[in-house]
């Protein structure tokens, strides 16, 4: 059974990609690959999710079923790779912009 969590899933990456395909502005452009992380970052905490599972911490439970850590400390380190990554293409696009005066995609290959 699909769970709704895997829908949101599919929904960010399908609008995020959509968004880098079709939009020419550089900073939507930007706007899509970090709507994109984000749904991976959902994935990535669905896929750790283990129903009536307690906190992966040093306690005295008496069930042994714990949510998995390895997704989410994979997600932390995504968050941060994404950060890093959508300040560096927003850096880009500032340079871009000063350098040829617009962010739209098509103007710049028309000026080449």
């Amino acid at each position: 059974m699909i769970s709704l969590p895997f829908i949101a899933v599919v929904v960010l990456i399908a609008f995020g990609l959509a968004t880098v395909l079709f939009r020419k502005n550089m900073i939507k452009i930007v706007m899509g690959v970090s709507v994109i992380g984000s749904g991976v970052n959902l994935l990535l905490v669905s896929l750790g999710y283990r129903e009536s599972a307690i906190a992966p911490i040093f306690t005295s439970a008496e069930t042994t079923l714990m949510v998995l850590p390895t997704p989410q400390a994979l997600t932390l380190t995504s968050i941060v790779i994404s950060m890093a990554v959508t300040a560096l293409m927003l850096a880009l696009a500032v340079q871009i912009y000063r350098h040829y005066g617009s962010l739209s995609t098509e103007k710049r290959r028309l000026k080449e």
